[in-house]
Order: structure tokens, then sequence, then C-alpha cells
């Protein structure tokens, strides 16, 4: 840690004091360079912040002194950080800086998958992979708020009662020697309309093989560590689709859609549809703890780093 003269906001910027900040498997990759974007050096990690404005700058509109307020940046670990008034959005009074902190992209690329990628209509039969984790818990609620059937993939007791809690209709353990079998059961004999995948790990090639026709696979990410490829006869003979999911460049293309789904989701939350839970917390200067924290897959929801009291 090092100390740092306090950042001033200039025309049309904000001072925020960053109250907690999320902490993801990417961030843990780009920390160790493994990242397919390579971060600039001196890199400080963390990207989705919480926090309470305590300046603007001249031409500020929509924004006051003291609104409870989420970003992304570069730079997340710090007390404080200056960032351009269009990039902050405003989060409901209910909602804990905790929740706030890793709320943004896992819940937006939750949707943007769900219902950009994979068209997932009421009724449908949802399949999440992972569903222990941030991206994939965050899949869980928007699908039940999308009106999906949920059944939930995670690879412990502890993990699939944290589905459940979450709202899964129904789990299932990922190291299921039978997994297919039990997919085909619990849907009825029929298979899982969409896959959300971000592992894609040993089930990828089992759960596109469970889909029913029509399906749609959606790929999410790579924690499950090597990629695994998928013979291309699959998708014809299943009348299936293997769809990729990109929340970053969904942000840079779509701008407003993005914005729009940002939105619609904190709405959510408002409304009570949504309560978006806390995964670990730790303390500022555990910052690397909680950085190999986020790399193990180990953690339920997303981990966050407490900074200030605000």
């Amino acid at each position: 840690m090092v100390e740092v003269p306090d950042p001033t906001p200039g025309v049309c910027e904000v001072l925020i004091q960053i109250a907690a900040c999320g902490v993801g498997y990417v961030d843990a990759l780009e920390s160790l360079g493994r990242y397919q974007v390579k971060p600039l050096l001196p890199h400080v990690p963390g990207q989705e912040i919480s926090g309470k404005i305590a300046a603007i700058g001249d031409g500020v509109v929509g924004l006051a002194v003291g609104d409870r307020v989420i970003t992304q940046i570069h730079g997340g670990f710090a007390e404080k950080t200056v960032v351009v008034d269009t990039a902050v959005v405003k989060i409901p009074d209910g909602m804990e800086y905790a929740q706030a902190a890793g709320f943004k992209v896992n819940y937006v690329t939750a949707l943007h998958a769900l219902r950009d990628r994979g068209n997932l209509q009421p009724g449908e039969t949802l399949l999440v992979i992972g569903a222990a984790g941030g991206v994939g818990s965050a899949a869980i609620q928007v699908g039940k708020c999308l009106g999906a059937k949920v059944i939930a993939v995670a690879s412990s007791p502890e993990k699939r009662a944290f589905a459940q809690q979450l709202g899964a209709d129904q789990v299932l353990d990922s190291g299921a020697v039978d997994f297919r079998e039990l997919v085909k059961e619990l849907c009825g004999q029929k298979g899982p309309n969409v896959a959300f995948d971000p592992v894609c790990g040993p089930l990828f090639e089992p759960a596109f093989r469970s889909l029913t026709w029509g399906g749609r696979h959606l790929v999410v990410g790579f924690t499950g560590g090597p990629i695994p490829s998928l013979r291309a006869n699959l998708p014809l003979l299943k009348g299936a689709s293997l769809v990729g999911v990109d929340v970053r460049q969904f942000t840079l293309y779509e701008v407003e859609k993005a914005e729009g789904h940002l939105q619609e989701l904190l709405s959510w939350v408002a409304e009570g549809r949504l309560s978006p839970p806390i995964g670990k917390q730790f303390e500022f200067d555990e910052f690397i703890p909680a950085l190999e924290y986020a790399l193990t897959g180990k953690g339920l929801g997303k981990t966050v780093i407490k900074i200030n009291d605000v």
C-alpha cells in the first residue's frame, strides 16, 4: 500500500469515497498477467466499486454530494477515486455497499446472456453450471425473474444449499457420474432449453448433449481450466446453438442497451425482486488473500473488499 494525494474532481467529474470493491476471478488473472487483456504496469487491481460521492466538479448534472453510487473503474483498490459523471449510477436506498460492489458485471452479464443471447422464455428450463459463484448466482436470480425453472449445478452440499436459497428450483452435483441421466430426469425426460456455463470444464459437452431440441448453450467463461472443444455435428443433430457471451464487448458496442439492462436490474433490487448475496468479505489490507481466494472458485457469491465506512 502507498499513500498518494487525494484526487480532485475536474469538470463533469465526481470524487467517490469508496466503501467496497468487488474481487473476481478476472481480477486475479489480471494481477497475475494471465488475462486476455494485459494491464499496464504499475497495475492497481479492482474494477467494480460502490461508495458515496464526496465532491463534485463543475458541470455535473443529476448527481450530488452524499449520493450512494456504483461505477466501474481501473484501480478500485483505493480509498478515493475520481470518475466522469456519466459513468456513475445511483443505487437503491436499501442496497448495501457490499451487495453493490459486485453487482454490475455479474448481473448485467446474466441478463445479457439469458435475454439477449439465450432468448430465455417464461416457462423454459435453465441449467446453471457453477451456480454458487458470482455470475452463476446472478444467473439463478435473473433466470427466476425472467420466469424460468432453474436447475443449479454445483460441486458441494454447501454450494447447492446456497443455490437453493437464491431460488433454484432443483440442484445437481457437478460430480455426478450419471449427470446426463439426472438432468433428463429433472427435465421430465427432456432437457434444458438453456445452459448457462461460466465454467466450460468437464461438463461442457455433457451439458450440451443434454439440451432439448433447439437448446442454447451459453459460453460465459472458462474458469474450468483448459478451453474445451465441441464436435460440429452435435449442434446440427440437436438443432442447438453454441452462443458466446462477452459482457465487456457488449458494454462497448451496445452502450445504451447495457445501461438499460443495469437500470432494469437496479429497479428489480428496489422492488425486492432481486437480493444479491454478499460473498466473503476481506479488510482492505487483506487484498492479497482476497485475490487468492477469488482464484480458488470456493466462494459463494461475489468476494468483496471492505475499504471505508461511509
